[in-house]
């Protein structure tokens, strides 16, 4: 029978914009459970593992725990972290989830902070009404709408022939009046009366596709939607694509008609899903690094392979949407956001734009992580940039029992007295590693003593075992406990593939830091963006060497952060004219021609 004298308490959980009332004494893990908030938790509730970690706003919990003082440092408890599993509710209390402590599905749809600015897009709309056609009156139509707009107290703008081709029939079928949208002196689209106008964002990732929908006159984001890049059936990264254009005549063009093809898939379904027709949608803002943002726009990427690796343009583009075969408005234009160099592109730019980074003061690294990873370090006002490849072995690629983040997929172990401990997303039976996981195993291996600091595995280790004429491999789950009835291992070559990547990314953090005249403990912060930033866990990031050895608080996930700039430079003309400023600002570093980068390079194998 229940307690009817038991206190109940509101639980508030950020950026998950969730609250549920619970019984005094609840323990938060139990709580996020409640209100459908997926928090990592391998141990089941034990605290050992040390995964649902979150951070007290306001409001009284529990003493601390023994657990959590075993596994939380002092600054970290001082700062209002705690274990969820650990922290009973005594209050009404808020609290704020870290990316790291969400399930993958969840983490994908906290995008992070938006950026707050007055929305002033770059298309703008307003009603006309035109009289019919008469004996008396033999005007063109085009001749008849001019004059309805000076009459409606606006400027005439151009009308050029995607709107020409079918105003006549547009006008008549909707009884001589419209709703016109222009955009800096150009009439983008005849629309029924009373329609609303929408535009498009898009990070143009290397392996992923994110894609927004956003009213422009309420600046309401209706809907998004995210999809594999097509291109990746031409190459898993920008060098073996850049490769394809080489090899192949008509390579540039098979690769942009991929992409638009998936674009105007991707249209086609958030239309149908709004309720919406395509040629309300008036206008777009689209970023990705430069070999992707070239190849959307139909230009040349064969030089960004050759050294020095040099864009096309590197200056924000306005291109005809229906030029390269976009299907939403006749007249609408694609922004494109400026690039900063040949392996650094308007992504990043976006990522700065949304972060607010280049207005900060004192010193702070932006890390976007992908099969490309951008990096720049702002130091007094000065901003650095340089790009890793990473490679796509943080993507599940190149990993034997890698994939994509997706049900099933390992993405958190904890070794505990040589015992594997998993948590898979949706907890499904395993099925594979997603990179995140990938992540995880080798931190853990590394603080097991599995292997060495050279990625070499204990051949002596009860879960190790030599396979004739290969490397030893490490069993993660056996048969009987996956979803395939098949063994889930990694292998030497996969310890190898993480150290490939996480290498890359450190030497640039390094040399960033070195030409900046600061050491590594001078950082004040590391912002974390990009789709794979948004799930990893950091302190097996910081255990592999991948980060400096900086305090887990100083560490911020930001989610897809150039999503959000794309979106903002969408809404807000003087948020486009911003990014062009701070592209302007950037120092771009080539790390390849740095004269001891190999040497570094090697070093940073190191686990």
């Amino acid at each position: 029978m229940p307690n009817l004298n038991k206190k109940r308490f509101i639980v508030d959980m950020q950026p998950v914009g969730r609250r549920i009332e619970i019984e005094s004494g609840t323990n938060l893990l139990e709580a996020a459970r409640s209100a459908g908030v997926g928090l990592v938790s391998i141990c089941g509730g034990e605290g050992w593992c040390a995964n649902c970690l979150i951070r007290l706003v306001s409001g009284q919990l529990s003493r601390v725990s023994l657990m959590e003082e075993a596994e939380l440092d002092a600054a970290a408890l001082a700062k209002g972290y705690r274990l969820a599993c650990q922290a009973e509710v005594l209050s009404d209390v808020k609290i704020e989830i870290p990316p790291a402590s969400l399930s993958t599905p969840q983490r994908l749809q906290v995008e992070g902070d938006e950026l707050k600015f007055e929305l002033e897009p770059a298309v703008s709309a307003f009603e006309v009404a035109c009289p019919a056609p008469s004996l008396d009156d033999l005007r063109s139509d085009s001749t008849r709408l001019a004059q309805a707009i000076l009459d409606a107290g606006h400027a005439v703008p151009e009308f050029e022939m995607g709107v020409l081709s079918d105003l006549s029939q547009r006008m008549r079928k909707s009884g001589w009046k419209a709703r016109l949208a222009v955009r800096a002196g150009l009439l983008a689209a005849v629309l029924p009366p009373k329609s609303r106008i929408y535009g498009l964002a898009a990070d143009i990732g290397t392996t992923k596709l994110a894609v927004y929908l956003l009213d422009l006159e309420s600046g309401e984001t209706v809907e998004k939607m995210g999809v594999m890049n097509p291109q990746i059936a031409y190459g898993e990264d920008v060098i073996s694509r850049i490769a394809y254009t080489r090899e192949h005549a008509d390579g540039r063009k098979t690769l942009q008609a991929a992409l638009i093809g998936s674009f105007n898939e991707i249209i086609a379904r958030m239309c149908a899903g709004q309720g919406i027709a395509a040629e309300q949608i008036v206008e777009g803002v689209f970023v990705g690094n430069t070999a992707m943002h070239h190849l959307f726009a139909g230009l040349p990427v064969e030089q960004l392979g050759l050294s020095p690796c040099v864009p096309a343009v590197s200056q924000a583009l306005d291109v005809h949407a229906a030029g390269v075969g976009l299907k939403i408005a006749p007249e609408a234009r694609i922004h494109l956001l400026p690039n900063i160099a040949g392996y650094v592109g308007a992504d990043h730019v976006a990522m700065l734009l949304a972060t607010g980074l280049w207005q900060r003061k004192g010193i702070v690294l932006g890390v976007d992580i992908g099969t490309n990873t951008e990096i720049s370090l702002i130091s007094n006002g000065k901003i650095i940039s340089c790009s890793a490849a990473s490679g796509p072995a943080f993507e599940g690629a190149h990993i034997r029992n890698g994939m994509r983040a997706a049900a099933g997929a390992i993405e958190k172990v904890k070794i505990v007295d040589g015992e594997v401990h998993i948590f898979t997303i949706e907890n499904e039976r395993p099925v594979g590693i997603c990179g995140s996981g990938i992540l995880d195993i080798v931190a853990e291996m590394r603080k097991a003593g599995i292997i060495n600091e050279k990625g070499a595995m204990l051949a002596s280790h009860p879960l190790v075992r030599a396979v004739s004429g290969t490397l030893p491999e490490f069993i993660l789950v056996r048969a009987e406990n996956s979803g395939h009835d098949k063994e889930i291992t990694l292998t030497r070559k996969d310890v190898n593939e993480i150290q490939l990547a996480k290498s890359a990314i450190r030497v640039g953090i390094d040399i960033l830091i070195e030409q900046a005249g600061v050491q590594a403990e001078d950082v004040e912060e590391i912002i974390i963006a990009g789709a794979f930033g948004s799930y990893i866990n950091v302190a097996s990031a910081v255990q592999i060497g991948m980060f400096p050895r900086l305090p887990v608080e100083r560490f911020h996930q930001v989610g897809n952060a150039a999503g959000i700039g794309a979106r903002a430079a969408l809404l807000s003309l003087s948020q486009r004219k911003l990014a062009g400023e701070i592209a302007e600002r950037v120092r771009y570093i080539e790390l390849t021609s740095h004269p001891d980068f190999q040497a570094r390079f090697l070093k940073g194998m190191y686990l």
